[in-house]
């Protein structure tokens, strides 16, 4: 059984009783800025053992008769095309798909707002389409100077003429499909418009990470800013909170950074800052559910670790850089860790240099490591799969799961009649072939029941793998790093 650092139960009643008690604050209207992901986060699953990926959706969910959702997308993140690089689509069709993810929360989608809208074309047309779906849709715009022109940006020419957004309850969710897509301009917009209504409301911001609680060189906040090497994020003492209240706490550089000009926004709003520090936004409870720091401080080293290894693959594609390499070379040494306290890294590159073929290790959530190489039936990732399945199930090595009349057939389909050149099977293939066995093989039964109990478990390819294996990786909830580097000499890999 995987080890359980963090209580999502505790961590759900928390969060909605302070998100109640910040709307009490303000005299029952909050406009609350969701940065990172409001589901699907498994950078938190992954530190935090036991945060389950939509423990934030099911936190809302207990707010949902009072919940409204804002969506904010960029008009020219719109007409560039822009892609969330997790999951690949646009930034136009992720706004849809998080429509429906809501909805099926049960979770009340009341608008969208184009930001930094300037008509440009593809923003217009989109706006048609989301009209004709049924969707209310506002606009804001471009305002000259922002952020530091306040006298400006606080005017009916600066948010006065952005469109007020239409709300009717008392939490105002913000969110986006990604990060700059304008939610915090978004939030000061509406209280600009709700004061000119004589409303009173107020703004706070959710972030998970970094956890403010925790100390700066926790883990935990290390693995946060390994996540954002790219970004250049750096965690940091938030200087207003300790001089304002003597208490040492943890945010990050770009909130630190703006704050002074959102208190300045929030005086000429509404005459005084309800804030004396950018800590004093957040409503982030994640640090008070931990259980056990010494399971989710082990997550985190080893997360810090994995994305080493993604920027080291990401530079061998020609997609990574440097910088980021070097700075989580850093953050590896801050957290007293290297590539050698992952296990499964030795095991797999040991063993890939005994056979001279790929191959790849898992490491169980019981702490056994198995390994696989690459055979004339089975890639790396495939016999490593089939060996740990054997493992969880009991069953002796020699057997064989899946029968030749099913690979063969399957590889033959492949080579001959779908264009591969490899005939090796890839994960998604081996498990649709192994569920075929079950129907008949009371071993491949037992084998395929297992297939749940890789959740959590760490694995390591000497080379880079595909990405179907990737992605069924990813599935399974298993947690990969690869070599930086390719199989065969080929310029194009998929």
């Amino acid at each position: 059984m995987r080890k359980i650092g963090f209580s999502n139960e505790k961590y759900t009643e928390m969060q909605s009783k302070r998100i109640r008690e910040r709307i009490d604050q303000f005299g029952g209207k909050l406009y609350l800025e969701f940065g990172g992901k409001l589901f699907d986060d498994y950078h938190a699953s992954r530190v935090l053992p036991g945060f389950k990926p939509d423990a934030k959706i099911t936190m809302l969910k207990e707010l949902a008769d009072k919940t409204e959702i804002v969506i904010a997308i960029k008009a020219g993140d719109i007409e560039k095309n822009k892609v969330r690089g997790d999951i690949g689509i646009t930034y136009d069709m992720d706004l849809l798909r998080l429509i429906d993810a809501f909805t099926s929360y049960g979770l009340y989608v009341g608008s969208v707002v184009l930001t930094q809208f300037a008509e440009q074309p593809s923003a217009v047309a989109y706006e048609k389409k989301l009209k004709a779906l049924g969707l209310k849709v506002f606009r804001h715009y471009i305002i000259p100077g922002y952020p530091s022109n306040i006298p400006f940006i606080v005017s009916d020419e600066g948010f006065g003429k952005n469109d007020y957004i239409e709300t009717t309850r008392p939490l105002v969710v913000v969110t986006a499909p990604g990060p700059g897509s304008g939610k915090m301009a978004t939030c000061l917009s509406q209280l600009y418009h709700e004061s000119k209504r004589g409303v009173k409301a107020g703004y706070a911001k959710f972030e998970t990470f970094p956890i403010w609680n925790l100390p700066l060189n926790h883990p935990v906040n290390l693995a946060y800013e390994a996540a954002t090497a790219d970004l250049n994020d750096v965690n940091m003492i938030d200087p207003f909170h300790l001089e304002a209240y003597g208490e040492t706490v943890v945010n990050y550089n770009r909130d630190v950074e703006v704050f002074p000009v959102l208190k300045a926004m929030f005086e000429k709003i509404s005459g005084e800052s309800p804030y004396k520090s950018p800590t004093d936004m957040g409503v982030n409870m994640a640090g008070n559910a931990i259980v056990d720091d010494d399971v989710c401080r082990n997550a985190s080293n080893q997360e810090i670790i994995r994305r080493y290894y993604e920027a080291v693959v990401a530079k061998r594609k020609g997609d990574g850089s440097d910088s980021a390499i070097q700075k989580l070379e850093l953050l590896m040494e801050k957290a007293g860790i290297s590539v050698s306290d992952r296990p499964v890294v030795s095991a797999a590159n040991i063993k890939a240099e005994q056979t001279g073929v790929p191959c790849a290790a898992m490491e169980l959530p019981d702490g056994q490591i198995i390994t696989g190489k690459t055979s004339q039936m089975l890639g790396a990732s495939s016999a490593m799969m089939l060996n740990s399945l054997k493992h969880l199930a009991g069953i002796p090595d020699e057997i064989k799961l899946i029968s030749p009349e099913i690979l063969t057939p399957i590889m033959n389909l492949k080579t001959k009649h779908l264009g591969d050149h490899n005939p090796h099977l890839h994960l998604n293939e081996l498990l649709i072939a192994l569920s075929m066995e079950s129907i008949s093989n009371e071993n491949a039964k037992k084998a395929y029941d297992c297939i749940p109990m890789m959740e959590g478990a760490e694995v390591h390819s000497s080379v880079i793998l595909s990405s179907v294996d990737v992605g069924v990786f990813k599935q399974l909830g298993v947690h990969l790093t690869c070599e930086p580097r390719y199989e065969g000499n080929k310029l194009y890999h998929s």
